[in-house]
């Protein structure tokens, strides 16, 4: 059992006992479920605390279109890392609230775009740095030196992805 700050435990299943189990002994097979349990358990723990109903993919697209300017949604969806269904709810959702609207391409019919309103505008200027420091936070439990460890480690492991690390047989 591994005890966080803040009375957070997680009980940890670091190698099989059973000849049942030896099938399961996979290589880094507690690092693969910490990850998994962090990952859910962040997106959890950041959608509890929206600002303004801007859950954490609500509030990215918001970024991102406040940041970058108009995208294809898929092009969007992409760089965000959510699902095209997804994408399509959260765009349906500020739309319908005000915040984006979808216009046409100006030189390819057959795409749409989404950009920001001016309410849009507005509530991304009021909500992302104080959402994101907010949920930046989280970080402060670790050390400078474990942040900047944490930063450079899954930069390897985000490179390793995007190259198609796993999607061989050989290995990377």
């Amino acid at each position: 059992m591994i005890r966080y700050p803040g009375a957070m435990t997680v009980d940890v299943v670091t190698s099989p006992t059973t000849s049942a189990d030896a099938a399961l002994d996979i290589p880094h097979r507690e690092l693969l479920e910490m990850t998994s349990r962090f990952a859910h358990g962040f997106l959890r723990w950041v959608d509890v605390r929206p600002a303004g109903g801007l859950t954490y993919p609500r509030l990215r697209v918001l970024e991102a279109l406040h940041c970058q300017g108009p995208a294809k949604m898929k092009t969007l969806a992409d760089t965000l890392g959510l699902t095209a269904r997804n994408m399509t709810a959260v765009a349906d959702s500020l739309e319908s609230e005000g915040l984006l609207r979808r216009v046409d391409h100006p030189s390819d019919r057959r795409v749409t775009l989404l950009e920001l309103t001016d309410a849009g505008l507005v509530a991304a200027d009021q909500s992302l740095v104080p959402r994101l420091a907010e949920i930046s936070r989280l970080f402060d439990e670790l050390s400078p030196a474990a942040r900047n460890e944490l930063r450079d480690t899954l930069a390897v492991l985000v490179a390793a992805m995007e190259s198609g690390c796993g999607n061989q047989q050989d290995g990377c």
